[in-house]
Parts: C-alpha cells; structure tokens; sequence
C-alpha cells in the first residue's frame, strides 16, 4: 500500500462570501516532490496556508502521517518546514541572531545543516535584516525553512527573488532532500521550473483542481506556441490541424504539439515566410491539454 505523508480531501476556504478554495483534493507519497501549479489567484497560497495553519478552513480534511493534523502539536509542526511568498523577518536582527533565535525553537542540534545551506546559498550572516536585497531575503527564507530538517517541505512561488545561479542551486539542494526522502510540495505559477524537478503535478484553477498527472506524461506533450506566417496559411491550417490562438491576415499563431522533425516535414512542401516556436502560457496550456 503507497504511503501518503499528506493528504487533502475536498478542503474549502471562504473569507466570508469570497471564494479563496473551492475544491482541492491531492495525495503526496512520501519522498517525493509535487508541483502544485496555477495562475496568480488560482488559490495556490491559501492552500499552503491552510495546510500549515495560518488560515482556517471552512471544509475538508488536511491529514498529515495519515492523522488530522493537530496545529498545538509541536512535534507535528517540528516535521514541517514553509517557505512563504513573502518573506517577513525581524528587520532589527543580524542574519546571525534570527538564524541563532531559530535554532532555539528546536530541541536537536541544527548547526551543521545550517552551516552547509549557508555555505551553498552564499549568505554573509552579519548582514542586517532590513539591508537584504529581496533575492538574500529569500535565501534566509530557505535556510530557515530546511535548517531543521523536516519530513514535509512546502514552498510557495520559493524561487521569486532568486538569479537563475541561485534558483539552479536551490533545485539542487530540493533534489538533495528528496534523496533523503523529505516530501516536497513546490508552488509555482511558472510549468518549466517545477517540470524539471517534480514527480507529479496539479493543475489548480479558480480554486478546483482540475487535473493532476505525472511530470513525465505532461513533459511528452512538448506544447508550445507555433507562429507561422505564410501566403499558404489556409492549407497550412489545414494541414498541422491545430488549435489557433490568434490570426491575422497570413499569420497564425498555434498552439502545438508536433514534433519538430514531423513539424517540418509537414511544412516544407509550403513557402513560409515566418516560423517562431515559443514556450506556451500556463493559461493556454490549462485550455489546451484539459479541453
């Protein structure tokens, strides 16, 4: 029997008539990394928040180790650790002294794990709180949540703030935590960073998941945008038979799923006069492999 470290059944947040989350259900094996991803709004905070309870919710069961979790539990809060969007310190402390404060919520020693993220993230610990650029502050977010070690790692939109050195280095560190059988759920609004690293993916949309499927399967796909402009547009559409995002006179913007080799075989028989390929919008993407 697979063993799930989290699961959530039908959970619901409304802040009174507003819709935060209507319905989300998603089961998380135990070691592996699940990217929960969706378009600004869709609902992606308020059900990382509601899982580590810093909202309540209005229905549904969040169950962690297979129990209701019980947020006066410190021992269940010791095996989770959270990185929010928006990091928020104590702006009157060295990096230092908050990493210092940190360790003393913990009853076992945390000195070497922070030393090695610190290490590998390049933190300059006399720094200020209040004098970090927002990608520093971000790195001192990702120590704080990883230093203790946890069993369940759950990252909101983690890599905001962050160089492409720096994210690259921090799905590094993820892929290292999976190895030793952490559980990760990676928030994100952006497909390409988190299919890269993650064994399953949800789609959430307007508060409801609407479909989940594994990386592998989303990755065989290979949409993306296809930008042809031609004089023998009409055969064109009629032969690739893809859905069409935009047209205009004799330029037509596709979404595509075609092989490149197959894709040009196709249309070397016609005179193009314009060929882009581009990575497809989450949005488009949710119209297109859902539909």
């Amino acid at each position: 029997m697979e063993e799930y470290i989290l699961e959530i059944k039908h959970l619901k947040k409304y802040y009174g008539r507003a819709k935060g989350v209507e319905d989300v259900s998603l089961k998380i094996s135990k070691g592996d990394i699940y990217g929960f991803i969706g378009p600004n709004g869709a609902g992606k905070s308020t059900t990382l928040r509601t899982i580590i309870g810093l909202i309540n919710k209005t229905e549904g069961d969040i169950l962690f180790e297979g129990k209701e979790i019980n947020y006066n539990d410190l021992e269940t809060k010791s095996k989770i650790g959270y990185l929010p969007s928006e990091i928020n310190l104590y702006d009157d402390m060295t990096i230092k002294q908050l990493f210092d404060y940190h360790e003393t919520f913990y009853k076992k020693d945390l000195t070497k794990r922070r030393k090695e993220l610190v290490k590998k993230l390049k933190i300059d610990e006399t720094k200020k709180i209040e004098d970090l650029s927002l990608g520093n502050l971000k790195k001192v977010g990702i120590v704080l949540a990883l230093m203790h070690e946890p069993e369940l790692l759950i990252l909101d939109e983690a890599t905001s703030g962050l160089d492409p050195i720096m994210q690259n280095t921090f799905h590094n560190i993820l892929l290292e935590e999976k190895k030793k059988g952490t559980t990760i759920l990676y928030s994100s609004h952006i497909l390409s960073e988190v299919s890269n690293i993650c064994d399953k993916i949800g789609f959430i949309k307007d508060g409801i998941i609407i479909k989940e499927d594994l990386t592998e399967n989303i990755n065989k796909n290979h949409y993306t945008y296809l930008v042809i402009k031609s004089k023998d547009i009409e055969k064109i559409k009629k032969e690739l038979n893809l859905k069409i995002v935009k047209e205009e006179n004799n330029k037509v913007t596709f979404i595509n799923n075609i092989m490149p080799n197959e894709l040009l075989k196709k249309l070397t028989k016609y005179k193009i006069d314009q060929l882009l390929i581009n990575e497809i919008s989450l949005e488009d993407l949710f119209i297109n492999y859902y539909k």
